[in-house]
């Protein structure tokens, strides 16, 4: 069969897209689009499901198939389309307060569940859609409309929480950089299983400027690491580097140790300890901050192992029979 042949505008809808002039959504939007573009894939084979906040509205500005779910939910959503239509491709859009807060649950359980769908999250740090209250990625001391003296809470790191709940891909990268965006969606798109990509991006309207230590044109030269397979992990033109230390990723200077103990990146490592050392070099965008591919390990799809169940257990039992069923052992009577 023909690949498609596809523009950017093809994937563009009649939508008005209603987010804030000049939010970082923008820049994603575009990304995702011209990636789409040119995957190659069936516009009629996508799927975009969201939940609910300012990035769920995406599946209105996407011109595949999709689903502005509840809130929280998308994953869940998702997993179902994924486990009965295993020839679409899935993709969830949600943010840190959908996908973090009221969705937490729902996004670790699909991480660990390993279902083919791509999770994206946005985070922007705040709540965006309700106007500015602090949300599970805020920094400690974030003063906001729902935190007037600073928030108390500790916050999430998203990366180091997918990998604990054992995501079989996990990725950063960031709005501002769509090469680098578009690198990371198709490698998320090649991989067999739940990837998950958290996507730094600014809300210039509650929360400016969160991540300018990786955008600054100073500021990002001295902080951004970027996580290349295969190669030794330096930034800062190479004056610094990362070597493990008693367990943990440390920044070092480059001419202070020899060039064999600098790490080497291997995002296929089983044990994911080094990726999760390597999540916890910055809480967030504070200071170096690693983007990139941390893990991608295969592993069974869900989906796959539970049909070839269901296929092993009527050529074992034959037809269902729902009367037999709940009439079988472990019920009872009630007088």
């Amino acid at each position: 069969m023909t690949a498609p042949t596809y523009s950017r505008s093809d994937f563009q809808t009649d939508q008005e897209v209603r987010w804030c002039p000049g939010c970082g959504d923008y820049t994603i939007l575009a990304a995702v689009q011209g990636f789409m573009a040119n995957l190659g894939v069936a516009r009629e084979r996508i799927v975009f499901v969201s939940g609910i906040g300012c990035s769920s509205r995406f599946p209105y500005y996407m011109n595949t198939y999709g689903l502005h779910s509840i809130h929280g939910r998308a994953p869940a959503i998702a997993s179902g389309i994924a486990a009965t239509r295993q020839d679409l491709s899935v993709w969830v859009v949600t943010g840190d307060g959908d996908g973090l807060s009221i969705g937490g649950n729902h996004l670790i359980h699909a991480l660990r569940r390993n279902f083919n769908l791509k999770i994206l999250l946005f985070n922007n740090q705040i709540y965006g859609l309700t106007k500015g209250q602090y949300s599970p990625t805020s920094e400690q001391g974030k003063q906001t409309k729902s935190t007037p003296m600073g928030s108390v809470d500790y916050p999430f790191n998203p990366i180091s929480l997918a990998l604990g709940a054992e995501a079989s891909f996990v990725a950063r990268t960031i709005d501002m950089d769509r090469t680098h965006t578009t690198e990371i969606l198709q490698a998320a798109y090649e991989h067999q299983g739940t990837a998950f990509i958290e996507i730094y991006q600014n809300c210039n309207v509650f929360n400016d400027k969160a991540f300018v230590q990786l955008t600054g044109k100073e500021e990002r030269a001295i902080n951004r690491i970027d996580l290349v397979h295969g190669k030794p992990i330096t930034f800062a033109g190479g004056e610094k580097a990362i070597v493990l230390e008693d367990g943990r990723a440390k920044i070092v200077e480059t001419s202070s140790v020899d060039s064999s103990r600098i790490l080497v990146h291997d995002e296929t490592r089983s044990d994911p300890t080094v990726a999760f050392a390597l999540s916890r070099l910055s809480h967030g965008p504070y200071g170096p901050t690693p983007l990139g591919v941390f893990r991608k390990l295969s592993r069974p799809l869900y989906e796959t192992v539970m049909s070839q169940q269901l296929i092993d257990a009527q050529a074992k039992r034959g037809p269902g029979d729902l009367a037999t069923l709940i009439s079988s052992a472990g019920t009872w009577d009630v007088k």
